[in-house]
């Protein structure tokens, strides 16, 4: 999930024409990476302390760590609503972003403008 979530963070400014609030993207990240490891951390110590899996019950003994399992699966949550609402927000508008947004970026897919229009190139490049 990650990785998809980096992709779209890349291409996002070449989708929609605008730059994303980078602020509130660095805040997904944590978030996430924090939610993330509190939801299935405690799983593992509960799979070592006996804990079947796939049950509907479970023992008294097992509910501290299954209540910060899902403590951390709210926040997870909580995280891709600040993901759609960056997403939105950037094809809503706001900063234009360039033909090239990222340092470093190479490629034919930079050198067009931002959105890319429907018919990129009328003739075909020369690739280097």
């Amino acid at each position: 999930m990650l990785a998809l979530f980096g992709a779209v963070y890349y291409w996002l400014p070449k989708w929609t024409g605008h730059l994303y609030n980078e602020s509130l993207g660095k805040w997904h990240f944590w978030l996430t990476m924090i939610g993330f490891h509190l939801t299935f951390f405690p799983q593992h110590f509960l799979g070592l302390a006996g804990m079947p899996r796939r049950i509907p019950d479970y023992a008294l003994q097992f509910t501290e760590f299954n209540q910060w399992s899902t403590v951390g699966a709210f926040l997870t949550i909580g995280a891709q609503l600040i993901f759609f609402y960056v997403a939105i927000q950037a094809m809503r508008g706001g900063a234009k972003a360039t033909n090239q947004v990222w340092e470093g970026a190479e490629g034919l897919e930079w050198t067009v403008p931002s959105p890319a229009p429907y018919h990129t190139f009328a003739t075909p490049p020369k690739i280097k």
